[in-house]
């Protein structure tokens, strides 16, 4: 294995581990070391990656909004845009274990924005691009024909408010939002400005 290879997989070890432990303990309480041991690395080897905890955090973050992207877009060019769409609407919802962790690193995300302005500035970048990652496969699905053409912006904007208004519901276990009810109502403005079908794609 060349020293390149290593040192990715290193960091990819090390950032997995920080989403862990940020999702379990909250990162005012998240202490070097910790994620050091979680990541089977010592604590000199994570501060030659990450020097401060706030890098790691932000890495964090990037890497987990990352490999969620990439699960969705895996076979983009292949399926139809709704399922595609169907798919990032899934996945802005803690739909499994591993996006709930992901809607608890989120959760950090909002807290620490709304004290400390250089995490503000980072979180509306990556609110930037999700919107990019929403409003791009419906562009994708308006220029194939797939789609009614609608103000992509505006839609957008309407399906990341609606993903964090249910998202929430759901992360407080509120008895009167499921997952298929907030999905359910989600798609129903998705596929009336789109001129799509009613039942959201399965695939």
């Amino acid at each position: 294995m060349s020293t390149k290879v290593r040192t990715a997989d290193t960091r990819e070890r090390i950032l997995t581990a920080a989403c862990e432990v940020i999702a379990d303990i909250g990162f005012e309480k998240i202490r070097m070391r910790m994620v050091a041991e979680r990541a089977g690395v010592s604590t000199a080897l994570l501060h030659y990656h990450f020097d401060t905890r706030e890098k790691l955090f932000t890495e964090a973050m990037t890497h987990s909004f990352a490999n969620t992207a990439l699960d969705v877009e895996r076979d983009a060019e292949t399926v139809p845009t709704a399922v595609v769409l169907a798919r990032i609407l899934r996945n802005l919802l803690p739909t499994d274990p591993e996006l709930h962790q992901d809607w608890r690193l989120w959760q950090e995300l909002w807290v620490r924005a709304l004290r400390d302005e250089t995490t503000r500035v980072f979180a509306v970048d990556l609110y930037a691009q999700l919107h990019g990652w929403v409003s791009d496969a419906i562009r994708r699905g308006i220029a194939s024909g797939e789609f009614t053409p609608t103000d992509v912006d505006d839609l957008s904007t309407l399906v990341l408010s609606l993903s964090d208004g249910y998202g929430i519901r759901l992360m407080l276990r509120d008895p009167t939002v499921t997952l298929d009810s907030a999905l359910t109502s989600i798609w129903r403005h998705v596929s009336t400005a789109l001129g799509l079908p009613a039942a959201v794609p399965t695939q």
